[in-house]
Formats: C-alpha cells, sequence, structure tokens
C-alpha cells in the first residue's frame, strides 16, 4: 500500500544533542497525524547527534538529513530546511524539545478548517528532576497568548498573541514563507520573525493546546540559559529591540504595550540581577541602555507590568 502524500513538514535542527535527539524523534512517530516528513539538520555536531539523525533517515523514508560541517546556527539551520519544503504546512521543532501526540493534528486541523496563515499553541517548560525531565505548567504569558481559542483572529482583535514568540509552537501554511527567513549569525533569531508573521499575516489562528515540550536542560547549555555572557545578551536585546520596532511599524500599539508589560515583567529583573554581580562593567551598561530606550518610548506610559509574573520562571 502507497503511503499517504505528506501534509506537513517539520524541520528540526539540532547541535550536539544526541542524549535530547532520540526522545524529539519519537514524539515525530508518535504523532496522530502520520502524514508528516521531517528535515533533520545536524548543524556541525560534534557528538553522535549526525548518527542519530542518519539511522532515523535509514529506518523511516519520512525523515531526510542534511549536515553543516562547521556550525551555522539555528538560522541558517532552519533556512536551509525551508528551502526544501513541498508539503502545504509547514513548522518546526528544536531536537531539544518534544512535540505532544496531537500538535500536529490539531495545528493542520485547525489551518484546514479557518483558512489562517498560522496557528500558535501552547507549550510547556520540561525541566531535569532526578534522572527524567518533568513538564510544568502553561505559563501565563503563553496562557494570555493562545487561551481561550480562537480562529481567525488579528493584532488589533488579540495584540496579546505576540507574546508567543518562538517558532516551535507554530504551524503555518507554506506559501506565507515565500519571502520570510530567519536572521542568521545570532541567537533569539525567531523573536524578530515571530513578530513578522503577526503583522503580516491576514489571519492567524490561537488554540490553548499545549503542543510542544520546551526541554531547559540541566546542564545549563540551552542558548536561553546563556544570557550572563555578553554577547548572548546582546543578541538577546537586539531581538527584543527589532520585535519591538516591527510592532511600532505596524502600528500595533496594544502589542508594543503588552510586549512592554512582559519584558519590564520577565526580563529586566533577571537581566538586572545579573548585571549587578557582573564582573563586566559593559553587561550593566548595555542593561541600563535598553531600559532608557523602554522608557522613552511613548508607549511607556501606557505599560503596566504584572510584578507577580516573574515567579512563573520557576514553573
Amino acid at each position: 500500500m502507497t503511503a499517504a502524500a505528506p501534509i506537513v513538514t517539520v524541520i528540526v535542527p539540532g547541535r550536539d544533542i544526541a542524549a535530547f535527539a532520540p526522545a524529539a524523534l519519537d514524539s515525530l512517530r508518535s504523532q496522530t497525524e502520520s502524514r508528516w516528513r521531517a528535515i533533520l539538520v545536524d548543524d556541525g555536531s560534534t557528538d553522535d547527534t549526525g548518527a542519530i539523525f542518519t539511522a532515523a533517515a535509514d529506518d523511516d523514508d519520512r525523515f531526510t538529513t542534511i549536515r553543516h560541517p562547521a556550525s551555522r546556527g539555528l538560522g541558517a539551520a532552519r533556512n536551509i530546511g525551508l528551502d526544501l519544503v513541498d508539503t502545504p504546512y509547514l513548522g518546526f521543532l528544536d531536537g531539544d524539545d518534544e512535540l505532544l501526540p496531537h500538535a500536529l493534528a490539531r495545528m493542520t486541523g485547525t489551518l484546514a478548517e479557518t483558512g489562517s496563515d498560522f496557528v500558535a499553541g501552547a507549550y510547556v517548560r520540561s525541566r531535569a528532576q532526578g534522572a527524567a525531565y518533568v513538564a510544568g505548567r502553561v505559563q501565563p504569558w503563553v496562557a494570555a497568548a493562545t487561551s481561550p481559542e480562537r480562529l481567525g483572529t488579528t493584532l488589533a482583535a488579540h495584540p496579546r498573541a505576540v507574546s508567543n514568540i518562538v517558532a516551535w509552537s507554530k504551524v503555518s501554511r507554506t506559501e506565507f514563507w515565500q519571502d520570510l527567513r530567519f536572521p542568521e549569525g545570532v541567537a533569539y533569531e525567531d523573536q524578530v520573525v515571530a513578530q513578522i508573521m503577526y503583522t503580516r499575516a491576514r489571519a492567524f489562528d490561537v488554540i490553548p493546546d499545549v503542543v510542544v515540550q520546551w526541554r531547559l536542560r540541566a546542564d545549563g547549555t540551552s542558548i536561553t540559559q546563556g544570557k550572563a555572557q555578553l554577547p548572548v545578551l546582546r543578541d538577546y536585546l537586539a531581538a527584543l529591540r527589532g520585535g519591538i520596532r516591527i510592532l511600532h511599524d505596524a502600528g500595533a500599539r496594544d502589542s508594543v504595550i503588552a510586549r512592554l508589560e512582559l519584558i519590564l515583567a520577565m526580563d529586566m529583573p533577571s537581566l538586572l540581577d545579573i548585571a549587578s554581580s557582573h564582573a563586566n562593567p559593559a553587561y550593566t551598561a548595555e542593561v541600563d541602555a535598553f531600559i532608557a530606550e523602554l522608557r522613552a518610548m511613548s508607549e511607556f506610559t501606557d505599560a503596566t507590568p504584572d510584578p507577580t509574573l516573574a515567579a512563573a520562571l520557576s514553573w
């Protein structure tokens, strides 16, 4: 019997994730929607990631592998996958995270129903507890972006959608990405792209279903766990600035305010805490300059950050 033609391509980049890649690939194999293909991009790994990807492709022709001899970063890894997509829908999964079994069925089914440009789902963090990783609760800013379900919505109707800024919580129509690519050579490459998606979309869907478990590695090697490093901080602040600029230029004032509220409540306290004991005074200078930029924005006076949100980082 001939296998059904795939309807969705999942781009899976990874570098030195041999400890986690098998679980990510198993989460694809466990999808209730089996009409998928996956492009596995080994971004210059020095461990067994490439061998794991190759073995998956040898065993299941829904997997295709690409290898970068040297690391080019997540942006470049995702972009090379985008150039190969030939299915109606596409999505992303980082190679150390896991899709929930219903994720692709729920998201492709929603887009088939609505005709929207993309759908964004909820996600949870997965933290090490002993030898296992355990998923936490949906964080309040994720819930604000994805719950309740809104089909065929826009930023004007749902300005807090922009709190969901990660690439791997979404499935899109492939034509929506015709002239859209990730910046390369920087960290936090998905934040600017997410805001471009929200501002360009004719309509998008949000659903409260948890579709991804996002792994916070126990060894602290995730990009999002490296903000004490000055180059990482600079990339992070550049991504925040870029996302705000896109929303501002699109006239999405309420979404700018929503982003300011979240940045002030969630990002700034931790960065100021790091700056207070950082050995390099340039770190404090970068954080202080960014805060001054936020204060100078016309939307700043209308932002009312929730001081209790930072506690949710421990979920």
